[in-house]
């Protein structure tokens, strides 16, 4: 699939050029067989999807990237190099496009949760003061109601845990079953992440996690909301 973008780009780019600076490739008004057809249809097909996706491309640079391919001259780069060059551009072009998609998520997440979010962000800054209540610095709060013994978890480390977790009302939205759960605990909200590597084995500890160490702006089921802060009581029973 990479191929034929990549052939389409050149395709795209010399049909532009030759319409508008002359340089010898030929167009053609009709389709006179098969194979005239499926070249105009990539062309076509994976044109138009370019023009969405890298319309800031320089056309004559495909022309002459395309040409010099062909002959194996006057190149302006290594062949081995545009393999990195091209992917870098298009893992940079998805990174740009994820983020535009979050900040439009969470726009409109604002726009429809805007109170319960000052409510959330509210109930952390109070229970910050609080008696027992300890502040990484990264936000995550945590009060200690029994320490443990040996040595913590790593992130890469896989656990056992006993936990429940509710939303500041006290509305319960998870908890473990009869046996403890095991994860990774890379695996999880940044909040359990961090906080769990704060822990030894045997200890039980009350986390309270600000949205940003949570779920952020998403919906998470039909309890979380975007921007809860989550409230968990944690045990961690053990460290694989």
């Amino acid at each position: 699939m990479k191929t034929i973008k990549i052939l389409a780009i050149a395709l795209t780019g010399l049909s532009v050029v030759s319409c508008k600076n002359n340089t010898g490739v030929k167009t053609k008004s009709s389709l006179d067989s098969n194979i005239d057809s499926v070249s105009y249809a990539i062309g076509l097909n994976m044109g138009m999807q370019m023009k969405k996706d890298a319309k800031e491309l320089d056309a004559s640079l495909f022309v002459q990237g395309y040409l010099n391919g062909v002959d194996s001259t006057d190149l302006l780069i290594k062949p081995e190099e545009t393999r990195n060059i091209i992917n870098a551009f298009f893992q940079k072009k998805r990174i740009e496009m994820m983020k535009k998609k979050q900040e439009e998520q969470i726009k409109k997440a604002e726009a429809e949760f805007g109170e319960y979010k000052k409510e959330n962000e509210k109930f952390i800054a109070e229970n910050k003061t609080k008696e027992g209540v300890k502040t990484t610095a990264s936000g995550l709060q945590y009060i200690v109601v029994k320490e443990g013994k040996g040595e913590s978890p790593k992130a890469t480390s896989r656990v056992r845990v006993n936990y429940v977790g509710k939303l500041t009302d006290g509305t319960e939205f998870d908890k473990s079953g009869a046996e403890p759960t095991e994860f990774g605990v890379n695996q999880v909200i940044k909040g359990w992440t961090e906080g769990l590597q704060l822990m030894k084995p045997g200890a039980k500890y009350k986390f309270f996690i600000p949205q940003e160490l949570a779920y952020g702006a998403q919906q998470k089921g039909a309890k979380i909301k975007p921007f809860s802060a989550l409230v968990f009581d944690v045990e961690l029973v053990e460290v694989k």
